[in-house]
C-alpha cells in the first residue's frame, strides 16, 4: 500500500491520516512523509481472536523520514527510530498492545525520504517460535520435531548443497537440494530448469553455524516476510527413528510418509 507524496500537501505538515488494513500481511510505503499516519490493522477475523494475534513489522532497508511508534490510548512507545539501520530487524508486539503511529521527522529535503515496512499478523504461538530469544540454535526434541512436521509451512527431505553467510545481516542462507517435498505454503522450493531438480533457500541465524555436510535432513520451518525460516532440522535417519517409535505407540500427532 503506497501513500501520496508529502510534496503534494506541503502546507499541511501537521496532518494526521488514518488508514485501515484488512490483509493479514502486506507492506506500507510512504513517499516524502509529512505529518503522521495512524495505521489500523483490522484483519477479517473474529474480534475474539484478536488477543491471540501478534503483529510484526520489518522496515525496508532504506526506510527513512519517520519514526514508528506503538500507540494505545494516546500513549506512544518508540518502535523504530528514523535512521535506525539495524539489519533485518523485526519488531513484534501483541495486537492488543496498540496500533502503529508513523510520524514524519523534520527534514530539510523530504523529497529524498521514503518510509516503508512490511507487516505480518500471526498467531502468538507461531511468533514465539520465530523469535525465540533463549537457545535459538538448540536441537529440537523428538516431540518438537513431530509437531513441527504437522504444523510447519514447509516440510522437505533434502541435503545442504551450500551455505552463504551474510555477516552484515547476521544470517546464513542454506541452499537446499530437495529429494522429497512433503509440504510448502509458498513456492520457495521449485524445479530448476538446468538440472530438473527441486531446489530452494532457507534462512537461519548466523550464530547457529550451519555448514555444508553429507547426508539428508528433514527441513521444517515457517514463512516469514516472504522468506523460508528454519525450524527443526534433524538428520533424516533420526526423524525416521522417532517417527516409527511414535507411530508404534500411537503417539504421532499426524501422518506423514517417512520414506
Amino acid at each position: 500500500l503506497s501513500f501520496p507524496s508529502g510534496l503534494t500537501h506541503e502546507s499541511h505538515k501537521k496532518d494526521v491520516e488514518q488508514v485501515y488494513l484488512r490483509c493479514s500481511e502486506g507492506s506500507i510505503e510512504w513517499m516524502y512523509p509529512t505529518g503522521a499516519l495512524i495505521v489500523n490493522l483490522r484483519p477479517n477475523t473474529s474480534p475474539a481472536s484478536f488477543k491471540h494475534l501478534t503483529v510484526c513489522i520489518k522496515p525496508f532497508k532504506d526506510s527513512a523520514g519517520a519514526n514508528i511508534y506503538l500507540e494505545k490510548t494516546g500513549e506512544l512507545k518508540l518502535l523504530v527510530r528514523d535512521g535506525d539501520r539495524s539489519p533485518r530487524k523485526v519488531y513484534c508486539f501483541g495486537y492488543d498492545q496498540g496500533g502503529l503511529f508513523v510520524e514524519a521527522t523534520p527534514q530539510q529535503d523530504i523529497s529524498r525520504k521514503i518510509t516503508g515496512f512490511q507487516y505480518e499478523l500471526m498467531n502468538k504461538g507461531i511468533a514465539s517460535d520465530l523469535h525465540t530469544v533463549s537457545a535459538p540454535c538448540r536441537p529440537c526434541s523428538d516431540t518438537e520435531v513431530l509437531l513441527a512436521v504437522c504444523t510447519s509451512d514447509f516440510v522437505i527431505r533434502g541435503s545442504i548443497q551450500d551455505v552463504t553467510n551474510e555477516e552484515e545481516e547476521q544470517e546464513s542462507i542454506i541452499h537446499v537440494g530437495v529429494n522429497k517435498l512433503y509440504r510448502q505454503k509458498s513456492k520457495v522450493f521449485q524445479l530448476t530448469g538446468e538440472s530438473g531438480n527441486w531446489r530452494g533457500q532457507i534462512k537461519t541465524l548466523l550464530e547457529c553455524g550451519v555448514r555444508p555436510g553429507d547426508g539428508d535432513f528433514l527441513f521444517t520451518g515457517r514463512m516469514h516476510f516472504g522468506e523460508a525460516r528454519l525450524g527443526c532440522a534433524p538428520r533424516f535417519k533420526d526423524f525416521q527413528r522417532m517417527y516409527k517409535e511414535a507411530k508404534d505407540k500411537g503417539l504421532n500427532p499426524c501422518e506423514i510418509g517417512p520414506d
